[in-house]
């Protein structure tokens, strides 16, 4: 055994300088992200996903601070494609951000690549497809920034890395829930949840029918891992949580927190957080990973329970006895909101630079504008299911925004966002908000519907500053965190209840401000903040000029040249090495298991 182990790493180490793959911090990394349909069987029943690379989930892209990132998308799909990358800081480009504002879509059967530098960043995010409900189908991978070897993180490096894709998962494609909704149908309850685009352990044979394939995470006793976790999901908040284990928070969506134990937490809709996990347990045995549904009716949702298992290298014994339980707080609507706001930046931490990430005392900025923002449930407008925010629905623009500005295109979309829920008819149209460049802004997110919801803001972090139940007044800014609150780019807004983020506009463009709930965000419950630089601008530096290969459409859609396909099959890097290793690495990964 010890000679096939030594042969295999000579093996890996010869592919490895044949293609070139280093470790070197040179700045600059290019990959082919090659997005399809594929047919695979999550919960046992055959349906079409979508693959990036072959792979559900798609690859990891793992980068450092400051590269310069190149991902060339081929769109195999036999629909439009855009590829978004939440959370992932694009200074002063928005035309990198993959919505449908900012970005003309691919079109089936085409490549676009997008060009941007993940500037003074670290942490958790993931990448997925922005339109049309295509996230429910998969084309999803983890999107991990890692810090330069000269900063130092506040903990001892882990002795290895795991990505955890978490959520809410139906038989029926995004074609198939696009079209429920469009017909006026709601989703329903899913059929389960996936971890990392598996179905359920079998833990419990009335539940859980034969034939499914689950996630094995595979650990070795006595060492301490770095727990990447992301809840990809449709609608649904997941508890995570792992049998007999303690998850020592650090880091979520590019912040480190002040550390803190759980022995479970709520993950909402689009959020990423990095645990440290010691497996410091009977190696002897197995463990469950948990994934389960949070703030619904646990009668309707027993099937809905993502199950993987955690398997010590000296394991002898299976997984065994019942699930380790979420936190009991039927009763108890303080506990949800106390856990979200005991996770807290830690200021004294280096960041992506050699300094503390510091909060620049955001609690004594005077604020120049106030937004507050609400939510209604679904509701029929002009005979059409429609989401809601401040009583406009939104519709997508012809012309992406920045775009229309540059050509002049005429009524495009108004700039007549509401800073106040308006007491008025419903509406129907592409209406943004008119922000003001380097203003210091306060947005009261306000949960009238009936659900749990997260709201993410590209282009921006924000200090999540005070939640709670009832209705938001000027008094409650007396309960705001100013001193240390969480840093970060996709928030919950409980229902009943409101949550109020503090942030700073200094990066030009238009961002997205939405629902990350895949439902509402569908049906319309998102808005754009367009952020232009008032001032003369020669050089560039508030906003980058239109890149070379922008896509026309809408009005623009003259000045779009034909174009062929053009698609390849490798990776590459700019240092000179092929990174078609990584595409290779999961048959690489199955070769090995197999001898070992």
């Amino acid at each position: 055994m010890a000679l096939i182990r030594t042969s295999v790493a000579l093996f890996i180490l010869q592919i490895c300088l044949a293609f070139g793959v280093s470790s070197s911090e040179d700045g600059a990394v290019t990959f082919d992200l090659d997005v399809s349909y594929i047919i695979a069987s999550p919960l046992g029943v055959p349906q079409q996903v979508i693959a990036v690379n072959g792979m559900f989930p798609g690859p990891v892209i793992n980068v450092t601070t400051n590269y310069d990132v190149t991902l060339n998308v081929h769109n195999r799909l036999n629909e439009n494609l855009l590829m978004t990358w939440p959370g992932v800081h694009m200074r002063h480009t928005s035309w990198q951000d993959g919505v449908l504002g900012t970005n003309c879509p691919i079109q089936s059967g085409l490549n676009w690549t997008y060009n941007f530098q993940v500037k003074d960043q670290i942490g958790s995010f993931f990448y997925f497809p922005s339109l049309n409900l295509q996230r429910a189908s998969g084309g999803f991978g983890a999107f991990i920034i890692m810090h330069r070897s000269v900063v130092n993180p506040p903990f001892r490096d882990p002795d290895g890395d795991v990505v955890v894709m978490i959520g809410d998962w139906y038989n029926r494609d995004h074609k198939a829930l696009r079209a429920d909704l469009d017909s006026g149908k709601v989703l329903g309850v899913p059929d389960g949840v996936l971890i990392n685009g598996k179905g359920p352990y079998r833990y419990n044979p009335t539940l859980v029918p034969k034939g499914i394939s689950y996630e094995t995470i595979n650990v070795d006793p006595g060492r301490t891992y770095r727990v990447h976790v992301h809840n990809v999901g449709i609608s649904t908040c997941l508890n995570f949580r792992i049998q007999n284990h303690v998850l020592l928070l650090v880091e979520t969506e590019g912040f480190y927190v002040t550390k803190r134990t759980f022995t479970s937490l709520d993950i909402h809709v689009g959020q990423s957080y990095t645990f440290l996990v010691t497996m410091d347990q009977n190696a002897r045995s197995d463990y469950y990973i948990v994934a389960s549904a949070r703030f619904v009716n646990q009668s309707l949702w027993q099937r809905v329970t993502g199950v993987a298992i955690l398997h010590y290298s000296k394991s002898k014994q299976k997984a065994a006895g019942p699930l380790p339980d979420p936190p009991n707080v039927a009763f108890d609507k303080s506990f949800v909101l106390n856990q979200a706001l005991s996770i807290r930046q830690d200021v004294s931490a280096n960041g992506a630079r050699p300094n503390p990430q510091g909060s620049f005392h955001y609690g004594s900025i005077k604020v120049t504008d106030v937004y507050i923002i609400k939510t209604m449930p679904l509701v029929m407008i002009n005979g059409k299911l429609r989401a809601t925010l401040n009583g406009i629905s939104f519709i997508n623009p012809d012309t992406p925004i920045r775009l229309a500005d540059k050509f002049r295109v005429k009524e495009a979309y108004k700039l007549d966002f509401p800073s106040r829920p308006q007491n008025r008819s419903l509406q129907m149209h592409t209406s943004i908000v008119n922000a003001t460049y380097k203003g210091f802004v306060e947005i009261i997110l306000v949960n009238n519907d009936t659900a749990v919801q997260s709201f993410h803001l590209d282009g921006y972090s924000f200090f999540v500053v005070g939640m709670a139940y009832g209705e938001w007044t000027p008094n409650s800014r007396s309960s705001y965190n100013k001193y240390d609150a969480i840093f970060r780019s996709t928030t919950q807004v409980f229902p009943g209840a409101w949550t109020a983020i503090l942030v700073y506009l200094d990066n030009a463009g238009a961002w997205n401000l939405r629902a990350a709930n895949l439902d509402r965000w569908y049906l319309g419950q998102e808005t754009y903040m367009r952020i232009v630089n008032p001032e003369p601008d020669p050089r560039n530096k508030t906003e980058v000029p239109t890149p070379d290969n922008v896509l026309y459409c809408g009005a623009l859609n003259y000045l779009q040249k034909p174009r062929k396909p053009s698609f390849t099959s490798t990776i590459s890097s700019s240092n000179g090495g092929s990174k078609l290793f990584l595409l290779l690495l999961p048959v690489f990964s199955a070769f090995i298991a197999a001898l070992l």
